[in-house]
């Protein structure tokens, strides 16, 4: 994981996630709900939130019980994480990494990133091309 693992560990207020074991034991034990205000501090809107990770009616019902997200929204919130830090390391910047999981993609037969990420294979979709921009394989 490396720098990405030092990145989201950052972001969610935890120490450096090292492994695959560490994020799946992160994903089982759940987030909580205020994960999703560091989503908009990193700069997603409301809207793509509803749209990749929870619904906010369904998130302010589990605030009012005071309830974690589930294991399944934990997952996607990982996955924005996870890929957010890979665009950026990719993009240089927050502002280009948001603009590109924005705009949708030809090589993604014109799918918007963003919205690919609520599923892992989606994710997987959009980590594979990010990773063949970054070796030069695609401009």
């Amino acid at each position: 994981m490396s720098a990405m693992g030092v990145q989201i560990g950052e972001w969610l207020g935890v120490s450096a996630l090292t492994s695959d074991a560490e994020v799946f034991e992160l994903v089982q034990g759940r987030l909580d709900p205020s994960v999703v205000q560091t989503l908009l501090e990193l700069g997603f809107e409301r809207k793509e939130i509803d749209a990749v990770v929870i619904p906010l009616r369904t998130l302010q019902h589990r605030r009012s019980r005071g309830e974690k997200l589930t294991v399944e929204e934990s997952d996607r919130v990982l996955g924005l994480l996870r890929t957010l830090s890979l665009v950026e390391e990719v993009y240089s910047t927050r502002d280009r990494a948001l603009a590109w999981l924005r705009r949708a993609n030809p090589r993604l037969k014109d799918h918007v990133p963003l919205l690919l990420l609520k599923t892992s294979v989606g994710c997987r979709m959009v980590e594979e091309l990010l990773i063949q921009i970054d070796e030069g394989m695609i401009i």
